[in-house]
């Protein structure tokens, strides 16, 4: 994931660097918008790499090798019962990470198996 990170920020660094738009300054620009568009995922990338450098377990989307048993996903409820929502710090700064806990009230937790 460090690697992933690593390569997201450079593709990223390329992309401000080499991006060009073309268009006319005082009408709609739909490659304006792709090129935003480009760059939200470029960041939703990153960020999705560090959420999951965040959570030491598997479960869902976040499947980490280290993290099973017997090649079962391994959850760690006690410890990861949230919803992740990253928060903008500014440019180049870490985005911080507040946990909005998960609520059951008709559903209990249980591990599943994919076996």
């Amino acid at each position: 994931m460090q690697e992933a990170i690593g390569e997201i920020q450079e593709l990223k660094k390329e992309f401000w660097s080499d991006v060009k738009i073309p268009g006319e300054i005082n009408s709609t620009n739909p490659e304006l918008d792709k090129a935003g568009r480009v760059a939200a995922f470029i960041e939703l990338g990153e960020l999705m790499c560090l959420d999951a450098l965040t959570r030491e377990e598997s479960c869902g989307g976040h499947f980490r090798e280290e993290y099973q048993d017997a090649g079962e996903a391994k959850r760690n409820d006690g410890k990861f019962a949230f919803v992740s929502a990253w928060e903008y710090a500014g440019p180049g700064k870490a985005p911080i990470l507040n946990k909005e806990p998960l609520e059951f009230e008709n559903v209990h937790l249980s591990t599943r198996g994919y076996k």
